[in-house]
């Protein structure tokens, strides 16, 4: 009975989305994550009578087929890049994206990786670096007797060294742009590799035109809304047991005709 197959793809497609909703939910409070989405399509169709050819020789044409359906399957699981609310630190070393764009990461092994999370810091040769220890680039190093460090708007480093009355430009950020953001592979530790759905990455300074610009002392929280996702497990949940009762139906069904066959 095919009734069994399809709603077990059913019931396997909602597993998935209650997953996608889980990590959803797990990294509320996670700087810069980005929530995704579980997206769907259907399998392929069994035809049992096709439409618009005609039924015998020399009759009409039939105007309409008859098509089944055999279930759903996960088409993909979509990032939304959407902005998140901006959080006060009051760190001069947290910056946050306003706008589109990235943060540029090198990797351990030369590659450059994407972030929005910008909680940065200083390693002991006092390079700007992730929390997990990996440089910002382009590289920047703030001298170990900078008193104060000003980020502007559009990714200026600015150091007040020790007694100085002037402040002296240390560096410039850059940030990444991509014609397909959705392309972007998820890597963990809120970082995303280039890939070729994404295109290669745009690089300008920040607030040119179509950049995010850099706001100094904030961070951008997790885009993941508590009440859309408790919504969206809840019709997971319901989804899930329509399915399964496809199922106990089905098999009830199954047993009625072998009783009437015995």
């Amino acid at each position: 009975m095919r009734a069994l197959a399809i709603a077990a793809t059913g019931m396997d497609a909602q597993q998935t989305n209650l997953e996608v909703i889980a990590n959803n939910i797990s990294n509320i409070n996670t700087t810069g994550y980005k929530r995704a989405r579980a997206e769907f399509a259907d399998l392929l169709y069994q035809t049992e009578r096709t439409q618009g050819v005609p039924n015998r020789a020399n009759q009409a044409i039939v105007p309409e087929g008859a098509n089944i359906g055999l279930g759903v399957q996960t088409a993909a699981v979509r990032n939304l890049h959407i902005q998140g609310s901006l959080a006060q630190t009051e760190n001069q070393l947290d910056l946050a994206l306003v706008g589109r764009g990235w943060f540029q990461i090198e990797a351990p092994d030369g590659t450059i990786q994407y972030t929005r999370a910008g909680a940065f810091n200083t390693n002991a040769e006092g390079q700007l670096v992730t929390i997990d220890g990996y440089a910002v680039s382009p590289g920047v190093t703030i001298p170990a007797d900078a008193s104060e460090v000003v980020v502007s708007r559009t990714g200026q480093i600015s150091a007040r060294i020790g007694a100085d009355t002037e402040l002296t430009e240390v560096g410039q950020l850059t940030i990444a742009n991509f014609v397909n953001e959705a392309g972007l592979k998820p890597l963990g530790d809120n970082l995303f590799g280039e890939t070729a759905a994404s295109g290669e990455p745009i690089i300008a300074a920040p607030e040119d035109p179509g950049f995010a610009y850099i706001k100094q002392g904030y961070l951008e929280s997790s885009n993941v809304d508590s009440v859309k996702e408790i919504t969206d497990m809840i019709s997971a949940q319901r989804a899930y047991e329509m399915n399964s009762k496809v199922i106990q139906t089905a098999d009830e069904m199954a047993q009625i005709v072998s009783k009437n066959l015995k």
